[in-house]
């Protein structure tokens, strides 16, 4: 499907919205902060109330890190500390609207494994499969790291991905590096959508 084909995509029965890590760390003044990060807040809330007022489940995943985890910078990883489960920074963003109803996803929580896909190692897939999920619709944190894993791995679990373009930011530690994961991601097949697309 082109983008000239998604003038209008109606929400229906077997869509699910996934929101990816937009957590304290990764907001301005986070230990990891994403730049304008915070600007996917107001897209996902409005995303959040049209799934919300459907009756479409939401999933909100989370980097849950412990304090010595393989990909901090101390223990020969690339970012700094970030995410350490129970503490502020790993909090989601108060600001975006979250419902009681949100299905949380932890992801690299122990020591030795990361996992820039809220699939990889959280049961998504299986709890997806449950609920007759076939379509996703994909926005949050960041382009090119953990937006990008999630969505590699809902297409090869051949789920119909919509990636939410004016809802997802690059933390561009290369330049460029978020228009290379989202021409990847268009390449690989998910379809690339705003608000103003959706019925």
């Amino acid at each position: 499907m082109n983008p000239s084909d998604t003038k209008a995509v109606e929400l229906q029965s077997g869509d699910a919205l996934v929101i990816v890590d937009v957590q304290n760390d990764f907001l301005p003044g986070g230990n990891v902060a994403v730049p304008e990060g915070d600007a996917v807040i107001n897209p996902l809330n409005t995303y959040i109330e049209l799934f919300r007022s459907k009756g479409l489940p939401i999933y909100a995943t989370r980097d849950w890190h412990p304090e010595n985890h393989c990909s901090f910078r101390q223990q020969g990883g690339i970012w700094p500390p970030h995410c350490i489960a129970g503490t502020h920074g790993a909090e989601f963003s108060a600001e975006l609207d979250l419902t009681p109803a949100t299905k949380i996803v932890s992801k690299a929580i122990t020591v030795e494994k990361d996992a820039y896909s809220g699939f990889e190692g959280t049961g998504l897939d299986q709890q997806l499969l449950r609920q007759g999920i076939k379509r996703l619709f994909i926005g949050g944190l960041a382009t090119d790291y953990c937006v990008l894993n999630t969505v590699r791995d809902a297409l090869s679990n051949h789920y119909v991905v919509f990636l939410l373009q004016d809802a997802i930011r690059a933390v561009n530690v290369k330049p460029g590096d978020g228009d290379n994961a989202e021409r990847e991601m268009k390449q690989q097949g998910a379809i690339p959508i705003t608000l103003q697309q959706l019925a």
